[in-house]
């Protein structure tokens, strides 16, 4: 069983939830951008969460199948077409032997999800089948999907009833230009003035170009501190505000470094993450100060609603 890469778009990679216990041996966390939407894809089509997906970003793939499948689209809408017939994001669907799937330009949004039922089947490095793009390793070959790869299947089993298939979607996800995320304040916030972290929290914030997979750089006022910003290098997570010396903070993302030496201004609780995966350049950023215990709160809620994503 297997998906073969007619087309491979702008960048696609085989990524998971991405790899921990790693950072204290120097290797990056890699894996989805956008949590969330790759969980949707995998549960809609009876995978586990951690099932290997295939990422796109702002262009999907082509894909031909070698056997009959379930499969579904999340994230941005790419104007997705089984056999030249459109279909929804966050929705299952069957495909048989020979169809074929082709995605477009995404419509909104930044990065779209591709799941089979079964799972993307790579070698785990580290235990995650998630793409390293700067180590090479992990994923297909350690690299971007290209035209003429051939990706096996059935990693896993898979839980979900035909007859059902049809209540297995959910309300697709909606993308703004202005965007509020939420940020417990830390770890180096002492380094700031009380009215630096309040300029911080009340500036509006724009998505630059510059901004990758490693991280979302901001542009407005810059930040300042009177003692500097440098730091004894200390660990980095995805998530976290980074403001180097020019004042211009950094989102760090999926495939952050694992240690930093400029002060963190603050952390991206990882329930917003995916708000930042989706923001295209020029998305105006704001960022609103919650407590750990808040952010605590949120994640679990967000679990919760995972567990209760069966419809059978």
């Amino acid at each position: 069983m297997s998906v073969e890469i007619l087309d491979a778009g702008l960048l696609s990679t085989v990524q998971d939830l991405g790899r921990f216990n790693v950072m204290k041996s120097g290797f990056s966390q890699n894996g989805v951008m956008d949590a969330y939407s790759a969980k949707i894809a995998n549960r809609l089509v009876g995978n586990s969460l951690n099932c290997a997906v295939i990422e796109m970003t702002m262009t999907g793939v082509t894909a031909y199948f070698s056997d009959d499948y379930i499969i579904c689209l999340s994230g941005a809408d790419m104007g997705a077409k089984i056999n030249e017939m459109p279909i929804k994001t966050n929705k299952a669907y069957k495909v048989k032997r020979g169809d074929l799937l082709k995605c477009g330009y995404a419509k909104n949004g930044v990065r779209g999800y591709f799941a089979v039922s079964g799972g993307i089947d790579v070698p785990k490095v580290m235990g995650s089948r998630s793409t390293d793009l700067k180590c090479g390793f992990g994923g297909f070959e350690g690299r971007k999907l290209m035209k003429g790869d051939v990706l096996e299947t059935g990693c896993e089993n898979f839980e979900i009833p035909p007859e059902s298939l049809k209540k297995w979607q959910v309300k697709p996800s909606e993308y703004k230009s202005e965007i509020k995320v939420r940020a417990v304040a830390g770890p180096q916030d002492f380094m700031f003035s009380d009215d630096e972290i309040r300029d911080f929290f009340s500036t509006s914030w724009i998505v630059t170009n510059q901004s990758d997979r490693m991280g979302i750089r901001l542009d407005g006022d810059a930040v300042e501190s009177e003692n500097g910003v440098d730091i004894i290098s200390d660990g980095i997570v995805f998530g976290s505000v980074q403001v180097p010396k020019n004042g211009k903070p950094i989102i760090l993302m999926a495939d952050h470094q694992t240690t930093g030496g400029y002060a963190k201004i603050a952390t991206v609780i990882s329930v917003d993450l995916p708000l930042l995966a989706q923001a295209r350049p020029d998305t105006i950023v704001r960022f609103s100060k919650v407590s750990a215990s808040k952010a605590q709160v949120l994640a679990r809620k967000e679990k919760k609603f995972f567990d209760k994503l069966f419809f059978v």
